[in-house]
């Protein structure tokens, strides 16, 4: 069954004519192009598809599209405004907390939901907040200096 769900994609209205049922990360992918978020488990594990659905962190992998109806999705791809790179992307470069960069999009978006959550986590919070996010590449001291140097300049600290 085909149906018509609209909602806003990383800042611009989208309308497709589709299965409601099909998952997001696929729909993202396949027909939209958005190779950010990623397939790892599928089974919602990892956090490799994991995109903004009205600021919330949602694997993309488990929720159908029809789901997003009316609500605003960000993919990495969408994070940036301006040409500026996000707090958190560009904490992650300084810090150099990727390698690979196939699990970096999903530990972006689920950083930026846990600050939006909690502008100054202490670093156990954050510790918490990323643990269901995999890294096979071993990056995750990284990965946490790189939040806490992004939540200072998201408080109007300086940039690290």
């Amino acid at each position: 069954m085909t149906d018509t769900i609209s909602f806003k994609l990383n800042g611009k209205p989208t309308r497709l004519n589709l299965d409601g049922n099909r998952l997001l990360l696929w729909v993202l992918r396949t027909d939209l192009g958005l190779t950010g978020p990623k397939y790892g488990c599928g089974q919602g594990h990892c956090g490799c598809c994991t995109v903004l659905v009205n600021n919330v962190a949602l694997r993309s992998c488990l929720v159908a599209v029809s789901s997003v109806k009316d609500k605003d999705v960000v993919t990495i791809e969408g994070l940036e405004q301006d040409g500026k790179l996000h707090p958190v992307q560009k904490a992650f470069m300084a810090h150099d907390a990727l390698q690979c960069g196939f699990c970096i999009p999903g530990q972006v978006m689920h950083a930026v939901s846990l600050l939006n959550k909690n502008p100054q986590p202490t670093r156990e919070q954050i510790v918490q907040g990323m643990n269901n996010n995999f890294c096979r590449c071993g990056a995750h001291t990284r990965i946490i200096d790189a939040i806490q140097s992004a939540a200072t300049e998201m408080q109007g600290g300086p940039a690290q």
